[in-house]
């Protein structure tokens, strides 16, 4: 009885913060993100500055399904064809069973006759209808599927560690090991091309605030060594130099979007995934994970006021989707189900193998941004400099002037780091 009390009190505790953290919020009034969003700002007319960047830069450059778009997505189709031709598969592709991921499994299928290595990374959390939609996708569109599952134990110990930093980005232990496992089969199959489905029609608005990058290990390392128990070691973490060197500039490794080349349209394609792979919905954008659904829906938002409803919708609104006033009808539903938020919880503890007061205490306790542990931000503006400065080199037509220009840059980066470590 005194526990139920006290866990009572501790839940009422984190509904009266999230309601302060709701309260007296300015919206933009051509999307609906609003300064939830603490990078947000506003125009004289009163819009934000995810419309004004996405009007003045993206906008402009963004013409998909176009003719010469089109052209141009159908010669890097044939150039990785050229290039991959003397091997077994043409591009890899992460398949989640969400729709984005699942659209371009039947996009590089059916119009672009790619032949697929499709990896899909257990996490742990999968619900039975995203394994349900995986095997009806591979099997309709005669793709070969690898499943990597990874470390429960591991898994668990990052994401427990997770919690009880309480930072916002709790999706990124199983972001960081499904592009660690996909980038290792890539490998292992000298697979030249990854394809996936990132989108500017539904993910155009992304505010920074609400989260960090995924593949930073400096980050979930120091979480792991504060929070973590000794099972973390063994998770398939990639390093800053891995990720951003050699993949990319060793390994020759490019990512391409075609969702961002063709006309693609959501709710299109929710219809064409239905009838074509019968597949079925989730009812929400990654809720094909049981631990993306209560992260989203309920964890994120009671706990920083963060509803990623908001960016999600905001997109479709700027992509001509949907409008602004049905972008607001679908935010007065609640974004969890009232019902069963109990037994979630309770699903969630026991998955992880923790206490369901210890649980809530964490929730209850004040939020850290990423910051505030140790990250690779300042490594990366290292790489991206040296990177440039390489690019640079190549201009220089002779070796006395290489040299010279080397010489000359190392001193200035050294003294550039070296006071950025004083400090």
């Amino acid at each position: 009885m005194k526990l139920n009390k006290f866990l009572l009190k501790l839940s009422s505790e984190i509904m009266n913060n999230s309601s302060k953290l709701i309260k007296n919020l300015k919206i933009c009034n051509t999307c609906i993100m609003d300064t939830s969003d603490e990078d947000i700002s506003f125009d004289e007319t009163g819009q934000c500055s995810h419309c004004i960047s996405f009007y003045n830069s993206l906008k402009k450059n963004w013409t998909p399904g176009t003719k010469e778009v089109l052209k141009e997505l159908d010669d890097i189709v044939v150039s990785m064809k050229e290039k991959q031709k003397n091997q077994e598969y043409d591009a890899i592709i992460g398949l989640s069973g969400g729709v984005d991921s699942s659209y371009l499994a039947y996009w590089a299928r059916k119009e672009a006759n790619l032949r697929l290595l499709a990896v899909h990374v257990d996490a742990g959390w999968n619900s039975d209808l995203a394994v349900r939609n995986i095997e009806e996708i591979v099997k309709k569109l005669n793709i070969q599927l690898f499943t990597e599952v990874v470390d429960w134990e591991a898994i668990k110990d990052v994401q427990t560690a997770f919690f009880k930093a309480g930072v916002a980005n709790q999706d990124t232990p199983q972001d960081h090991a499904f592009f660690s496992v996909l980038y290792s089969f890539a490998e292992k199959n000298n697979i030249k091309y990854v394809i996936n489905g990132n989108n500017y029609t539904s993910e155009s608005v992304l505010p920074v605030a609400w989260g960090h990058d995924a593949m930073d290990s400096v980050h979930m390392k120091d979480i792991c060594k504060q929070h973590g128990g000794k099972k973390w070691k063994k998770f398939p973490f990639v390093s800053t130099f891995k990720y951003h060197v050699f993949i990319p500039r060793i390994r020759k490794m490019q990512i391409i979007s075609p969702l961002n080349y063709i006309d693609y349209k959501k709710m299109d394609a929710i219809k064409v995934l239905e009838k074509e792979l019968n597949w079925q919905y989730y009812g929400g954008k990654h809720y094909e994970s049981r631990f993306t659904k209560f992260f989203q829906s309920y964890w994120l938002p009671k706990k920083f006021g963060y509803d990623k409803r908001k960016a999600h919708l905001s997109s479709l609104i700027l992509s001509e989707e949907i409008t602004r006033d049905e972008a607001l009808d679908e935010m007065k539903k609640n974004s969890y189900d009232e019902s069963t938020i109990e037994q979630d919880i309770d699903y969630i503890c026991k998955k992880l193998d923790v206490r369901k007061e210890d649980f809530i205490s964490w929730m209850n306790e004040p939020n850290k941004k990423f910051s505030d542990y140790k990250n690779n931000v300042f490594i990366k503006k290292v790489i991206y400099s040296f990177i440039i400065e390489f690019s640079n080199l190549k201009s220089r037509v002779n070796i006395f002037s290489k040299v010279k220009y080397i010489l000359a840059r190392i001193k200035y980066l050294s003294l550039k780091i070296l006071s950025k470590l004083k400090n």
